[in-house]
């Protein structure tokens, strides 16, 4: 929760807004900020921000702005009707729509001619560009150089159920209240296709899915699209180098998520655990740059790779 709420101070100049054509219905709009005179020849991070996020959380501005100053160009993304960009798509968004950021990823290949693109995504972001990478196996683009997650809700059905422990009602509650709330804007905005009625009271993320977006998506239930939308299918197909971060006291991506998908024992997923670090948050004792950790340890991966 620190993470969320400390004050942040950004140098990152204005994003240049692009949008992206990832069907023949949507768009998802990003807030680039490119390095003057270098493209495509600096390489590109793509962030991918969690549920109820948005291209202006905190952890993506930061990442942005570490990288930026690295030589790299950054693009925030904003999922599915996220960042007020309801108009921009009919449907919903879910934790499985990773075509989204595969086609993102070709347009930045073949129509900017990057050679170097990275991806990094936070919580339901990183389990959609993991799932991106594991789907694409042994055919990965030789521009796609790294990964990089944090806490990637990997077994979003082991995610839901911890949500429901009494300790999580408050990230409950968050999550549940956006939600409804992005419905409700979406049910204004195409009535034709979405209804207020029908599904009674909804008080747990896996309620909301099981009545909301299951349907919407052609699942049964919310069972059905969790074991369809989870990275933890695809963990060993991923050919690119990964690197993946979570806390072992994470309060509802569990740590056993991860040893049973056994995402240790894929050579290419540098994969770090750390004891403390709670839900994306991982905040050092150190000042300056370094007080974010995860958000560090990103940036210094992507460099890594990207000098290869």
């Amino acid at each position: 929760m620190a993470g969320s709420f400390l004050r942040r101070k950004f140098t990152l100049l204005p994003a240049q807004e692009r949008l992206f054509r990832v069907d023949g219905e949507t768009e998802l709009k990003g807030m680039c900020h490119w390095q003057p005179g270098k493209r495509p020849h600096a390489p590109v991070i793509v962030i991918v921000h969690g549920l109820e996020g948005s291209c202006d959380s905190k952890y993506a501005l930061g990442i942005a702005d570490k990288a930026y100053q690295r030589g790299f160009h950054a693009v925030r993304m904003n999922q599915r009707n996220c960042g007020g960009t309801e108009l921009l798509t009919p449907t919903l968004y879910n934790s499985g729509m990773s075509g989204d950021y595969r086609e993102i990823l070709m347009e930045l290949i073949e129509k900017d001619g990057f050679e170097r693109v990275f991806f990094a995504g936070y919580s339901m972001g990183g389990n959609l560009v993991t799932k991106m990478a594991g789907e694409f196996g042994n055919s990965a683009p030789k521009q796609l150089r790294g990964v990089a997650v944090v806490c990637p809700a990997l077994n979003l059905s082991a995610c839901a159920d911890a949500l429901e422990k009494p300790e999580n009602y408050l990230y409950q509650r968050h999550f549940v209240k956006g939600l409804l709330a992005r419905y409700r804007r979406k049910v204004e905005l195409f009535p034709k296709h979405y209804s207020n009625n029908g599904f009674g009271r909804v008080r747990t993320v896996r309620e909301f899915d099981d009545k909301i977006t299951a349907p919407a998506f052609g699942y049964k239930d919310a069972e059905e699209y969790y074991e369809a939308a989870g990275a933890k299918r695809v963990i060993g197909q991923v050919r690119v180098p990964t690197l993946m971060m979570t806390a072992q006291d994470d309060p509802f991506v569990p740590y056993d998520a991860f040893l049973h998908a056994r995402v240790a024992e894929n050579p290419l997923v540098r994969f770090v655990a750390p004891k403390h670090g709670g839900h994306c948050g991982f905040i050092s004792k150190w000042e300056g740059a370094k007080r974010f950790w995860a958000e560090q340890r990103i940036v210094e991966f992507c460099k890594e790779e990207a000098m290869k």
